[in-house]
């Protein structure tokens, strides 16, 4: 016993001493962080952005704009070239996805085919550049990157009204080609650029986006987690820098450290908490311009405060050496994250204009430059081409921080335009020096999002209620789902047509995605996600073969084509394949599906069907025969499983 009493007493008086180290250690102050290294400082990301001069190339007559340049260079190191153009076709099709998240109609791509002008293409770039469904489609990628919902997450998953504003307010953004740079200030400071202008704060929904627990006990501990958040997903969504990993300790790999991130964090300090069981459904800052004292947090711990810390910024980031101006006497909000978006805003930064370039490179191209997008630290990936991404950093800024100006830039090159499968010889070339396409030696072919299909599939079906705005809306979700809910947990909207809104409209719960999504790899709302995974799985073939979204959507489709004022199967068979594939079927393809048309339709008619059990075209006053019409739902349906569906070419 004597021996195990002087073990617990030398455990105890070893482990006071350790306790009494650590606590003198977070206490001195200065010695709580270390220096940078030159061997931190040198990391690829953290060097000043160049402008460099789009290289020279043998064959200059594959260049459409300078981007190609880039891309060319690299290519004729390998022996290699760009590939021809696409079709007209298959052009209007990847454009109409990538700047609206719809399918071109027939008449669009009738247009674009008869329009012999050298400028047919850039036209057709300027007019979807100028459509609301521009502001819809993008802004669904940054509402990823900025973890939206109209819920808090946890246990409760309260929802927060007033949420949809800031929805609304990216579209409208992105619709008005709103500077970048001030897209950016907009979401972190809108309310202290724009005092007197309260619209103008609606972008600061951004910083509280995340996940909230308002019914916790503790008020402290609500508030260090919301603004350890906050500082976290402003790193990831402008900076690229994983911050959430330096709240309890220096990062383990990158050049930030823990009082890095509480300096950051100090920005928002000033922020107001309402009371337990209350929303955060805007951002509130106190209205006067103090601000209470920041600490490192030791251990990240809310309850174990540290040295004080005056606001900052990430140092590495930070070569200009700006810091948080002292707040004026007669000021009335502290100032700080004014300073904050000045920062990440300067021309100088080497993070910011390379992060967005980076995004927009990633939703038209398909293959980031940088492969993880919000992580440009050690651990993430290297760029394909550093020297594209810098020009096209600089560019931006050039360009008056214009994303829709950039947007053209990339879809007007001839790397855009290129072919996405074999044309000829040089093809087999390609994938032999080129096998995963970092050189991006031909188009790389893209899966479309969950929200991208749903729409599709309603537009073509001419069901697509293209209302804009408001708060969020519920349509039916299949039976296994609902029953499993809480009630009022999804309370479908009484007005049918608001079932067939876009799906950036749908309502976001934070402990629900909506069942299509989630198959198709919607991301959660827990954390920034800069890119989507994309997965290969059954649930995606049953939702799309056996849900009743999509034979619904088939026999509107069926009815569509029907009022089409096709006569026969073979017009029946190029209306579907032009509605859903942008192009016409090719003879063995018109030939099986007239086959299968004329087999179910014998088919149906031996089995004796009743009305009731067949799925008869719908939108139609069409009275043709039913069991034909059943058979092209079928059809459409067998239509919408194909590979094309989803695949963007």
């Amino acid at each position: 016993m004597r021996f195990v009493r002087n073990c617990l007493i030398g455990c105890m008086v070893i482990f006071a001493s350790v306790t009494i180290v650590i606590a003198e250690t977070y206490n001195k102050g200065p010695s709580i962080e270390q220096e940078l290294t030159e061997e931190e400082l040198s990391h690829w990301a953290f060097q000043p952005i160049q402008h460099p001069r789009p290289p020279e190339v043998q064959n200059e007559s594959e260049v459409a704009n300078a981007l190609d340049r880039f891309i060319l260079a690299r290519l004729e190191e390998k022996g290699l070239s760009l590939m021809p153009s696409a079709d007209r076709r298959t052009l209007i099709r990847r454009l109409s996805f990538g700047l609206r998240g719809l399918p071109p109609t027939q008449e669009e791509i009738q247009e674009f085919l008869n329009d012999d002008s050298e400028i047919a293409y850039e036209v057709l770039v300027d007019r979807f550049l100028g459509e609301t469904a521009f502001g819809e489609r993008w802004g669904q990628h940054w509402l990823d990157v900025v973890r939206f919902a109209e819920t808090e997450g946890f246990e409760h998953d309260y929802v927060r009204p007033d949420a949809w504003r800031y929805r609304d307010w990216v579209i409208h953004a992105f619709n008005k080609d709103i500077p970048y740079d001030e897209f950016v200030s907009l979401q972190i400071a809108g309310d202290e650029l724009y005092p007197d202008v309260p619209d103008m704060a609606i972008g600061t929904g951004f910083l509280v986006a995340g996940p909230d627990m308002s019914d916790i006990n503790i008020a402290e501990e609500r508030s260090h987690t919301i603004l350890n958040e906050m500082t976290s997903a402003t790193g990831a969504a402008f900076l690229g820098l994983t911050m959430a990993c330096a709240q309890c300790h220096d990062h383990k790999f990158d050049a930030i450290s823990q009082a890095d991130f509480y300096r950051m964090r100090a920005v928002f300090a000033n922020m107001y908490f309402p009371e337990k069981q209350k929303r955060l459904n805007q951002v509130f800052f106190e209205p006067d311009a103090e601000a209470p004292a920041t600490h490192l947090m030791l251990r990240g711990m809310f309850n174990s405060p540290g040295p004080v810390l005056a606001p900052g910024f990430v140092r590495a980031a930070n070569p200009m050496g700006l810091t948080v101006p002292e707040t004026e006497e007669d000021a009335t909000t502290t100032g700080r994250r004014k300073a904050l978006a000045k920062w990440i805003t300067d021309p100088e930064h080497p993070l910011a204009t390379r992060v967005i370039m980076n995004r927009v490179w990633h939703y038209l191209i398909g293959i980031p430059i940088v492969g993880t997008p919000n992580d440009f630290g050690v651990k993430g990936d290297r760029p394909t081409h550093p020297q594209l991404l810098d020009w096209l950093s600089k560019e931006l800024m050039v360009r008056n921080w214009s994303l829709k100006e950039m947007i053209r830039l990339v879809v007007m090159s001839a790397t855009y335009r290129q072919v996405s499968r074999p044309v000829d010889d040089t093809w087999v070339d390609a994938v032999a020096a080129d096998p995963d396409n970092r050189l991006l030696s031909r188009m790389p072919r893209k899966r479309l999002e969950g929200e991208a299909i749903r729409d599709a599939m309603l537009f073509v079906s001419g069901r697509l209620n293209r209302k804009q705005g408001g708060p969020g809306v519920h349509p039916p979700l299949p039976r296994e789902v609902a029953i499993t809910l809480l009630k009022k947990q999804w309370e479908v909207s009484k007005d049918e047509s608001d079932h067939y809104r876009r799906s950036i409209y749908l309502f976001v719960r934070r402990n629900l995605r909506f069942p299509m999504f989630d198959v198709f790899d919607r991301p959660d709302t827990l954390a920034s996600c800069g890119r989507r995974n994309v997965s290969t799985t059954a649930p995606q073939s049953l939702t799309l073969l056996n849900s009743d979204f999509s034979l619904n959507s088939a026999r509107h489709l069926a009815g569509e084509v029907l009022d089409s004022g096709a006569i026969d199967y073979s017009a029946w068979v190029d209306q579907c394949y032009e509605r859903l594939f942008s192009r016409l079927p090719s003879d063995s393809e018109r030939e099986i599906a007239i086959e299968f048309l004329e087999g179910q339709t014998t088919m149906l008619k031996d089995a004796e069907r009743e009305v009731s059990e067949l799925a008869v075209p719908l939108g139609t006053e069409n009275t043709m025969d039913r069991f034909q019409g059943s058979a092209l739902t079928d059809l459409c349906l067998a239509l919408f499983n194909l590979n094309e569906m989803i695949y963007i070419d």
